[in-house]
């Protein structure tokens, strides 16, 4: 296909997309981590991630200084982003006062996930946030503070009470939740019918016309013909797919059957109207996201699914 303007515009922003994420890569798990543990779910916690990467990338031009702490730039955005979603759902964010607290060394026995992904529930947002900044991502106090937009007290003031807060809330509690059940969706059924079958007509037949298809930090299809022949252009890839609760969610793992033991290929959310499904998200380039599903779920990853090489 000859190129236009349009295309060669597009091509030269997904190298730089490309060189954006090679250069943050160091970074991703453990921002990924942060993200999960200030909002308190893993589903919350990847939506945080997936803004954080697009405005990271798309605030870059507005950089004056050419040389940029890379962690602490990623941090900042992910902090201002969450922080402003707490805003707009009216949640108080709280301030970091400098009275001087007595000062508590923090023990490794509380860094464990459950503790780290319950904090939202007890401190306010700015509490969090620094708290996590300092003593679980190691930033000083003074780079917490330009990442919060407070004051170096203030941070080593908040830290010490949120370390004497911890202390005192018992964490042991059993947690309540309902039990999620398998979606009874007879499209779903149909789709992992036809997906296991390797009946590509028979999947589509499945899709809305006006389906859209996103796989996260990866592509946008916004039709069934673009699916078709994007995504879809050469088939289906001959794994197997079945539905399983991910973090109190119904979700689709696709599996690669290549290795000795089933690999996590992909994982897929579908929602469906009048019986067609109307939307499709797929994980399938979201490293981090997929390796703490894959540890949660009991599963190895693929490694190596092209495009993708995470070996």
């Amino acid at each position: 296909m000859e190129k236009t303007p349009n295309n060669d515009f597009i091509v030269e922003t997904r190298k730089l997309k490309n060189r954006f994420e090679e250069m943050i890569q160091p970074f991703s798990s453990d921002l990924w981590n942060y993200c999960r543990y200030v909002t308190g779910s893993p589903w919350d916690g990847e939506d945080l991630f997936q803004d954080t990467m697009i405005k990271s990338f798309g605030l870059l031009p507005q950089q004056w200084d050419k040389v940029i702490d890379k962690k602490s730039y990623l941090f900042r955005i992910a902090t201002n982003t969450w922080l402003d979603q707490c805003r707009k759902r009216k949640r108080e964010i709280g301030s970091l006062d400098e009275n001087a607290e007595e000062r508590i060394d923090f023990t490794d026995t509380l860094i464990l996930e459950e503790v780290l992904i319950s904090l939202q529930k007890h401190l306010t947002p700015k509490q969090t946030t620094s708290f996590l900044l300092f003593d679980v991502f190691h930033f000083n106090a003074d780079e917490v503070a330009g990442i919060v937009k407070s004051t170096p007290g203030g941070v080593y003031a908040t830290v010490q009470r949120v370390r004497k807060k911890i202390q005192l809330i018992d964490f042991s509690k059993p947690k309540q939740g309902k039990t999620v059940e398998k979606a009874n969706n007879e499209t779903i059924k149909a789709y992992l019918k036809a997906f296991n079958d390797g009946d590509l007509e028979g999947m589509l037949s499945l899709y809305s016309d006006h389906a859209q298809n996103e796989a996260y930090l990866g592509f946008q299809e916004f039709n069934k013909n673009e699916i078709r022949k994007g995504s879809l252009r050469f088939g289906l890839p001959g794994h197997t797919a079945e539905e399983v609760i991910l973090w109190n969610k119904p979700v689709i793992i696709v599996f690669s059957n290549a290795g000795e033991a089933p690999e996590i290929h992909d994982i897929q959310i579908h929602e469906v109207e009048n019986g067609k499904i109307v939307s499709s998200k797929s994980y399938f380039f979201r490293r981090e996201f997929i390796f703490a599903a894959a540890t949660d779920l009991g599963f190895k990853v693929q490694m190596v699914k092209p495009p993708v090489n995470w070996s």
